[in-house]
């Protein structure tokens, strides 16, 4: 293996090869229809090879038909030529054909295991359906769990949990690399499992295995319409990326400052418990909060005194500059709310409308606690970080006046649980210009 691979990732791949391999063992005394087998893997190899190329991803259904059709052992087998002829676009080589061919070999050795032992061969054979569910839905849970284990197995060998920098937040759990790996997985893998015990049914009908190659069909049609759905997702992030990074350009000194915020939106809408589809929301909410600085003059972003009541009015603009630009990017949803309402205070004193309490937004109230906490949390131009005890009771303290309380303590809950980890740290930032005095804070306090 190659240096750049950790140490303990090596030796990683090495017990999970070794583990492949002792799966395998077992198949010479096992009766192997070996035509099915090189059929099966042939066809696995050639839909790899199509799916990651066209579409990118992987493409389960023939690997779970082998679960469900061949022994254990022979099972194990069917990842083997698509992992030795796939193209390896980024090294080391040797470690990444040795991990793609032993991790769904256990995964479809675990499966058929579990599919034989409920007696799901014969289910299949018989076609007894719908007893023939149980076995397969067993099969592809524990497909499903052992990619799980091991996914997260290479994250926590290759890339390791990061400590936290605040203790008293308490430690970051030993879990992370494998949270929410089985909760997004196991829907679309199902799915390739359906159609998978379809192959197997089809397969063992009169009309032999040519009929179940007729399942690929609309399964490579759900295939094309996901990669259209993902290259429409990039095309939408990199219009974000393009925003954010013209903004860090004019105001240098809050570099980083709103991939931070977004961060923080997303820790506090997760511990709200809102859906996966408002969490991803907030997260453009908090990214794009400041999108409307482009529309301010770049020497009152980087003035170093206090403004003046007119530099004020003009910076207090940039909420609905803002609003106007993202107005016709329909994806964004009510992220433009948050984008035009997040300096508005539960009070009624903030800005541009002087909402206060329920009338204010609740993407809004979100990004306006992300946003102080990171602006308290980053050096700037006109003021130091506070540690984030300091920024957490400063927040505590406003609670009522200037935040949703809600929020608050959700935030508050967030970072006692998971820590503050941000992506882009303020030390990043420029640290050229002296901490100005407090009325200088006071003035520059949030623009």
């Amino acid at each position: 293996m190659e240096a750049a691979v950790p140490a303990r990732a090596q030796g990683y791949v090495a017990c999970v090869a070794l583990l492949a391999a002792l799966c395998v063992l077992p198949l010479h005394t096992t009766r192997t229809p070996w035509w099915a087998l090189a059929l099966l893997a042939a066809l696995y190899a050639a839909c790899e090879h199509v799916v990651r190329r066209r579409f990118g991803g992987t493409f389960y259904p023939v690997l779970l038909a082998g679960a469900f059709l061949l022994p254990p052992p022979a099972a194990a087998l069917v990842p083997l030529p698509a992992a030795l002829l796939a193209h390896v676009e980024h090294g080391p080589v040797l470690p990444r054909r040795v991990w793609r061919a032993a991790q769904p070999a256990l995964a479809v050795w675990a499966a058929a295991q579990v599919h034989w032992a409920l007696g799901g061969r014969d289910a299949v054979v018989a076609h007894a359906f719908p007893y023939a569910l149980v076995p397969a839905g067993a099969a592809v849970l524990a497909f499903c769990v052992v990619l799980t284990v091991l996914d997260g197995g290479i994250l926590a060998a290759g890339v390791g949990v990061p400590p936290t920098p605040f203790r008293q937040w308490g430690r970051v759990p030993a879990l992370r690399p494998w949270r929410g790996l089985l909760s997004r997985s196991l829907a679309p893998v199902a799915v390739h499992g359906l159609a998978g015990l379809m192959m197997a049914v089809l397969w063992r009908s009169r009309y032999g295995p040519a009929s179940a190659l007729l399942v690929l069909l609309p399964m490579g049609v759900s295939c094309w319409v996901f990669a259209q759905y993902h290259r429409e997702r990039a095309a939408h992030q990199a219009t974000i990326r393009a925003l954010v990074q013209a903004v860090d350009i004019k105001d240098g000194y809050t570099r980083g400052h709103s991939e931070r915020v977004g961060q923080a939106s997303v820790l506090i809408a997760r511990e709200l418990g809102l859906d996966d589809e408002r969490v991803e929301v907030l997260r453009f909410a908090g990214i794009l909060h400041d999108v409307g600085k482009l529309g301010v003059p770049t020497r009152l972003l980087r003035k170093d005194g206090p403004l003046t009541p007119e530099e004020r009015r003009i910076i207090e603009l940039h909420p609905e500059y803002g609003h106007e630009m993202v107005r016709g990017i329909s994806f964004l949803g009510e992220a433009r709310a948050a984008i035009l309402h997040h300096h508005e205070r539960l009070d009624g004193s903030g800005y541009p409308y002087g909402l206060a309490g329920g009338q204010i937004p609740e993407c809004a109230r979100v990004v306006a606690v992300a946003d102080a906490f990171d602006a308290m949390t980053s050096t700037r131009s006109y003021s130091r970080a506070r540690p984030v005890e300091a920024a957490v009771k400063e927040l505590e303290r406003c609670a009522g006046t200037h935040f949703d309380p809600r929020m608050v303590t959700a935030l508050v809950r967030a970072l006692g649980r998971h820590g503050w980890h941000p992506a882009v740290t303020a030390d990043d930032a420029p640290r050229t210009v002296p901490a100005q005095p407090a009325a200088g804070r006071r003035s520059g306090a949030h623009r």
